[in-house]
């Protein structure tokens, strides 16, 4: 077909010699939004092509669609061609054809010859990247970005093949970070790996660990693998640089602030695969010629246009592209007032949603008297805007807890008396802060400038919020302050801080984080408020809490990593009728008397290493988290714990029982790996959907109910069981069975997912009834000779058996298999692929004894490693297309043939620009090739 649309090349149109166009393929042509006309030498002989031609001219007048054109060639020859051959034709046709093309004529378009030198598959990239951008335009107009989307996409030039990083600067809401997301979101697609690291400056600067941190979430996202880890800086730049070359990326690196954190992340441009492409956003230019970063945009000299604006701040105004009726000329007025400046516009947008006629008007007088470029106090409108605890929220969210998880802020705020969890909402639907990837509280820096602004102003003389250190040490004792928060403290040493608390009456907030000073033990200043709601203090310096300190009104208590041994001094019992969370985890605590917290609903103590025994009233009614890891305890009875949800005893050597006297309805996970339980009967606790009993050596029985319904993950590894029957398990997902050297006979539920029994010494397994497994990992099972997967397994995606005993391998119907790993199988004689393996990427046969291999059936394949298999003597490459192209595997990029018994590989194989071979240079001369001269350094050999 000599031009096709976007919507009707999926379906199939007979024409019979001399039939014209039909209404089926006008229709399609009319609900196209866009439309590709490829111009060939015998276009113009075809009527069917030249009425089609017609149809998508006059859609692009009356319907606004979208024409691209390829391959321009001479109008005069096209109605010179047709003329001569269909003499019979009216003239009204030739008039309209005639039109048509002419008009089309007037079309930018692309030629083949002159596009990338004739190189048809990148002057195919090349116009469905174009296409791509047109269609994601639609969603641009939206927010104002399509230009500026457009500016940097440009820039990327993606398809040539170096590595390229991108800069975009700007001043605070001037739309970096969403001009980076838009770009993100369009052309990720493009790449093998990819990822987009948010607030580089905050998390880099937050701990000692932050640029790790970043480091690791940049590998787990580039190689989808969430088992990385990142020892140290040096250890990251080592894995990034190694690992990334392997693959063509697409990294975002938001909110940079320092050349440290761009050499931690992105150092050097070898680092990466060619085609490879870096955005960084920051406020300071220096940054980016510090790093060599040659093409920078800077958002300053791109704010939108009235248009835009206009657009934009229609979307959280009225939900609607522009403004609703009335509030035209209001809207035009605010949008003046913005000056361009996205955060802005979405802040006031979002302010004076669903407002009335004369609220707009009393926010306009009140912009009036703002400076035009004082973006602070135009956010500040919309904090005027809030309900008073909103404003409290607000205040007490961007002073003391930025970057805090969401769970964690809503325990502070609500232990403080605010309803924590509509507040967040009431904050985030102003665009007042954002819940970063649904857990930790963000904002940009523009609101948290404003919102502290705010703090200090309305609280200049009573000092009711404290986070500041110098500011702490100048005013500590104020009486009317209600928050403090010490973050890595300096020069303030623990009886400087207790002193200055004294005075302190209505203080409720006190969080004091990694601060270890010297301590004299006098206890006239041991002193905590009375008042105290919310205590926070890593590294708390006494062996108890204060005499003096009554906490009646404590609702959270926590001491990670402390000196505390016991609450209070000398075994004095005071309850705490309002704790409701406690963590000590890491203390020096033996024991615990739970009488003392009778509402206590979660209690940590992680890694108390010597703690042995709780001391338990009649019942703890209230409690629901139970964290006991890496501590001596023995037993545990949960039928103390009626409404316990989550259980965690891992590394508890010393425990041997758990006592079920009575069923727990409650608990839905349970984590008991590493002790010494020998059963366990899951009858008792009919709800639960994790249960971790890994490394339990001593394990030997699980007891199973008629049903288990909620159970989905299940993890038994290196137990001692010989048995299981798992087949009452309908929505068990996960199954975890490695190193389990007793077991025996396995029965399986019907929708597993993902099955992890590597080092099983099991002989023969049947999977014919898990038709749903997406993963199965079977390495190292070296006693397993007998396999049978099921006839259909649409969703396989993972299989390794590497290191088995298997003969054969029969895949079945596995059509997004991506990766089979059969190194080391010595025994494996045949290897029987699906009819189709689109999607296989990566094969491993190292040391098999499979003679033959038909890529044809992997068209995707990258890696393909043979290395050792002496009995393989032939691999066939895709049949021949064409006695002009042979066919071959595009994306093939790794082939090991090192010891290998091949002695021929297809002429196709010169034609594969990038592959990398892997032999002696012996075996490739000899068998392979005539000369290494025919390599045209296309291939890497390695001696």
């Amino acid at each position: 077909m000599a031009s096709t649309s976007a919507s009707s090349v999926q379906k199939s149109f007979k024409i019979q010699k001399g039939e014209r166009i039909d209404d089926q393929l006008f229709t399609s042509i009319e609900e196209s939004r866009f439309h590709i006309i490829i111009f060939s030498k015998n276009y113009a002989s075809s009527s069917w092509c030249l009425d089609e031609l017609v149809k998508i001219m006059e859609c692009r007048k009356t319907k606004e669609q979208m024409v691209t054109l390829s391959s321009i060639i001479w109008i005069s020859f096209f109605i010179d061609r047709f003329t001569r051959k269909r003499k019979r034709t009216s003239e009204d046709d030739v008039a309209r054809w005639r039109n048509a093309l002419k008009e089309a004529a007037g079309l930018a378009g692309m030629e083949l010859k002159n596009t990338f030198n004739g190189d048809e598959e990148k002057f195919i990239q090349k116009i469905v990247m174009d296409i791509s951008l047109k269609l994601s335009s639609i969603n641009w107009g939206v927010e104002g970005m399509e230009t500026r989307v457009k500016n940097v996409v440009s820039s990327l030039e993606i398809g040539f093949e170096d590595v390229r990083m991108i800069g975009i600067k700007g001043i605070g809401g001037g739309g970096k970070t969403t001009l980076a997301r838009a770009v993100f979101d369009h052309v990720s697609d493009w790449f093998e790996g990819v990822s987009f690291i948010e607030n580089v400056r905050e998390v880099s600067k937050s701990s000692s660990s932050g640029l790790r941190e970043l480091q690791k979430q940049i590998l787990q996202d580039v190689l989808i693998d969430q088992s990385i880890k990142v020892e140290s800086v040096f250890d990251g730049k080592n894995k990034i640089k190694k690992r990334m070359c392997s693959r063509k990326v697409f990294v975002v690196l938001d909110d940079v602030d320092n050349i440290d954190q761009l050499e931690a992340l992105a150092g050097e441009l070898t680092w990466f695969k060619p085609g490879s492409r870096i955005i960084i956003t920051t406020k300071d230019e220096q940054v980016l010629i510090a790093h060599k970063v040659n093409f920078v945009h800077d958002v300053n000299q791109l704010l939108l246009s009235d248009e835009e604006a206009t657009c934009l701040f229609s979307r959280y105004a009225f939900a609607a592209d522009i403004p609703i009726q009335g509030f035209e000329e209001l809207s035009e007025k605010v949008v003046h007032y913005a000056a361009g400046l996205p955060l802005t516009i979405k802040v006031l947008g979002s302010h004076l949603c669903g407002r009335s006629e004369d609220e707009w008007v009393d926010a306009l007088e009140r912009l009036k008297t703002i400076p035009l470029k004082e973006t602070l106090e135009k956010l500040e409108l919309s904090y005027n805007g809030l309900e008073n605890d909103h404003k409290e929220i607000f205040l007490d969210v961007v002073c003391l807890l930025k970057g805090m998880e969401k769970k964690k802020a809503i325990r502070i705020l609500e232990s403080c008396g605010f309803h924590a969890q509509i507040g967040l909402r009431v904050l985030e639907k102003k665009t007042l802060i954002t819940i970063s990837n649904g857990y930790s509280l963000r904002f940009h820096d523009s609101i948290e400038e404003m919102g502290r602004n705010i703090a200090r102003r309305l609280h200049h003389s009573n000092h009711r919020r404290l986070w500041i250190e110098e500011e702490i040490e100048c005013v500590l004792g104020t009486e009317a302050t209600r928050s403090i928060k010490l973050d890595y403290a300096g020069e303030l040493y623990p009886e400087v801080i207790m002193k200055g608390l004294r005075n302190m009456k209505e203080l409720m907030f006190l969080y004091v984080n990694n601060f270890y000073g010297e301590w004299e033990d006098d206890e006239a200043i041991q002193y905590l408020p009375d008042s105290l709601r919310f205590l926070y203090w890593s590294g708390y310096p006494l062996p108890s809490l204060p005499k003096t300190f009554q906490a009646n009104k404590l609702v959270t208590l926590e001491m990670e990593g402390s000196s505390i041994s016991q609450l209070w001094d000398g075994g004095e019992r005071k309850v705490l009728d309002e704790l409701w969370y406690l963590d000590l985890s890491r203390p020096d605590f033996r024991t615990l008397d739970l009488g003392m917290t009778p509402n206590l609903e979660e209690l940590d103590l992680e890694e108390c290493k010597n703690f042995e025994e709780l001391q338990l009233p009649v019942e703890c009614s209230k409690l629901k988290y139970l964290n006991l890891t890496d501590s001596m305890v023995s037993n545990l009875n949960l039928g103390m714990f009626p409404h316990l949800e989550k259980l965690k005893l891992l590394d508890c050597n010393d425990f041997v029982e758990l006592q079920l006297t009575v069923k727990c309805p409650n608990l839905i996970f349970l984590n008991l790996s590493g002790s010494k339980l020998r059963t366990f009967n899951i009858g008792m606790t009919p709800n639960l959907e994790k249960l971790d009993l890994s490394e339990c050596h001593d394990f030997v029985e699980l007891h199973l109910p008629v049903e288990c319904p909620k159970l989905k993950f299940l993890d038994l590894g290196s137990s001692r069981l010989s048995n299981l029957d798992l087949r009452m398990t309908p929505h068990l997902m996960t199954l975890k069975l490695e190193s389990c050297d007793d077991l025996v006979e396995l029965h399986l539920p019907s929708n597993l997912i993902f099955l992890y029994l590597l080092f099983s010494k099991l002989r023969t397994l049947d999977l014919r009834l898990t038709p749903n497994l997406e993963n199965l990992d079977l390495s190292e099972c070296d006693e397993l000779v007998e396999l049978h997967l099921p006839v259909k397994c649409p969703k396989l995606k993972f299989n390794d058996l590497s290191g088995s005993k298997l003969r054969t391998l029969n895949l079945g119907m596995t059509p997004n298999l991506a990766k089979l790993n059969l190194a080391q199988c010595n025994d494996l004689l045949e290897l029987n692929l699906p009819g189709e393996c689109p999607k296989l990427k990566f094969l491993n046969l190292r040391d098999s004894k499979v003679s033959s291999l038909n890529l044809g059936m992997t068209p995707n394949l990258k890696k393909l490693n043979l290395q050792g298999c002496k009995d393989f003597v032939e691999l066939h490459f895709p049949i021949e297309r064409s006695k002009e192209e042979l066919g071959r595997l595009e994306c093939l990029e790794e082939l090991n043939i090192n010891g290998a018994g091949i002695t021929h590989l297809p002429e196709s194989i010169y034609q594969m620009e990038g592959l990398r071979i892997i032999g002696s240079r012996g075996q490739l001369e000899s068998y392979c090739f005539t000369s290494l001269e025919k390599l045209r350094g296309s291939y890497y050999v390695e001696l």
